[in-house]
């Protein structure tokens, strides 16, 4: 397994529609492996294949707290949303900017599994938010998109300062 390097907003990449997965082979299996050791790395919850710069159809997610429920969400569609929640959200993609987001409080998502097989998962809570925020990024939506402009114009400016600082 590899770390794999991170887009950070505002790059254009983020931006870019990722095309579903056809064929579920070893290079797939490897990648949802190489982007689950990322995640836990960074440290995060989940994570998009677009945000490590594979415009494919893949997310890892794993909100528990001792990294053992490790969910491979492949070709993901959300079939049902329930309710509204607003919560504080974080990505790694921005790093240290956290934000009031509204999603659906509850979601009902088809996806595949690493072997092909064609799963439903009913969602709630966290992990709700989460499968939304990861749909989101291979829809080339980052969560500051749900934020006013003014308030993406001042993300804009501070990762860009962090960026000067850090170079």
């Amino acid at each position: 397994m590899a770390l794999l390097p991170i887009l950070r907003f505002p790059d254009p990449r983020l931006r870019k529609a990722a095309a579903p997965i056809s064929n579920i082979d070893n290079g797939i299996r490897k990648l949802a492996a190489d982007m689950a050791e990322t995640m836990y790395e960074a440290p995060g919850i989940g994570l998009a294949a677009t945000q490590v710069d594979v415009h494919r159809q893949l997310i890892v997610i794993d909100v528990s707290e001792d990294k053992t429920g490790l969910l491979t969400l492949i070709n993901p569609e959300i079939l049902a949303q329930e309710g509204l929640q607003a919560g504080e959200e974080g990505c790694l993609s921005v790093p240290g900017i956290y934000d009031k987001v509204e999603r659906a409080e509850q979601v009902t998502v088809r996806y595949l599994d690493l072997d092909g097989n064609s799963q439903t998962l009913a969602a709630e809570g966290l992990l709700a938010v989460c499968i939304q925020h990861e749909i989101d990024h291979l829809r080339g939506k980052v969560f500051v998109d749900h934020l006013s402009q003014l308030k993406q114009t001042r993300i804009k400016s501070k990762l860009a300062k962090q960026a000067r600082i850090t170079a």
